[in-house]
């Protein structure tokens, strides 16, 4: 986008419409890909590098969620035109600021208002209020587990740039990191629990398990541990080894057999 289109950029949280917007945006993309994530899995990846150690554009990161090839003129890749593009930068942007808001806000207790809660569906429990045709319309299809795709796409963005997430050299800061990302490891699996808690309506039929809830609570703790400590870190610096020079009469390193003054001292 160009600056004056993000500085034009909303910042309004997103709407139940602009979600159903996104949707259909990555079910248009997905007629010309199919393997075009769903939103729950752009949602735990938009997790994932908002609370990255270093900020990224989406020049850099689009290209590893959606396919798009880094190289090719916008509109990229799999969108229908520019407009489309536009709209789908639009929206996630403004997700992005909605999470990185929640995520620097001090609060105690999912009951704040101002607190992360991820854009999910538990599949399971919309299954659960289908008829049996349609549900045998649906095939065998294994269905994922409440909060699973969300994680899996958090530790895809985790497992792309490896070198951000890498341990700290802080022991404490270094025990936190992995402790979150275990508790985020976690929802990757699935629910093999008894499944106890509704997930539509107190009436409903049950769709996950306690742990499960519980799960899916510390990784949403997880994902703010995660912020803080890249956040109070800074973006990883490099460390550059300073090579020795050899003298202008020594033998050159480059194993040539010239001294350095006729070699690559030329």
């Amino acid at each position: 986008m160009t600056d004056d289109a993000v500085s034009a950029l909303s910042t309004d949280p997103l709407t139940d419409e602009d979600f159903a917007a996104l949707d259909a945006i990555l079910d248009d993309l997905r007629t010309r890909d199919d393997e075009i994530p769903q939103w729950e899995f752009c949602e735990g990846f938009l997790a994932a590098l908002v609370c990255c150690r270093r900020v990224m554009a989406p020049a850099e990161y689009l290209p590893v969620l959606l396919g798009i090839d880094p190289d090719e003129a916008a509109p990229p890749g799999v969108f229908a035109d520019e407009d489309q593009f536009q709209r789908f930068t639009s929206l996630w942007l403004r997700r992005w600021f909605e999470v990185a808001t929640a995520l620097q806000a001090d609060v105690a207790s999912f009951d704040d208002e101002r607190a992360y809660q991820p854009e999910v569906m538990d599949l399971r429990a919309a299954i659960s209020t289908l008829t049996p045709e349609q549900r045998v319309d649906m095939g065998g299809a294994p269905v994922p587990s409440f909060g699973q795709i969300w994680a899996i796409g958090f530790m895809y963005a985790v497992e792309s740039w490896p070198e951000e997430w890498a341990e700290p050299r802080d022991r404490e800061a270094a025990k936190m990191v992995d402790a979150a990302l275990q508790c985020m490891v976690a929802l990757t699996e699935d629910d093999t629990h008894p499944l106890t808690v509704p997930g539509s309506d107190e009436g409903g039929e049950p769709s996950m398990s306690q742990q499960r809830l519980n799960d899916f609570a510390n990784a949403i703790w997880a994902v703010y541990d995660l912020s803080d400590i890249w956040r109070s870190l800074g973006p990883r610096v490099d460390i550059v080894r300073r090579v020795a020079t050899p003298g202008r009469n020594d033998p050159c390193s480059c194993g040539s057999g010239k001294k350095y003054k006729k070699c690559c001292g030329a």
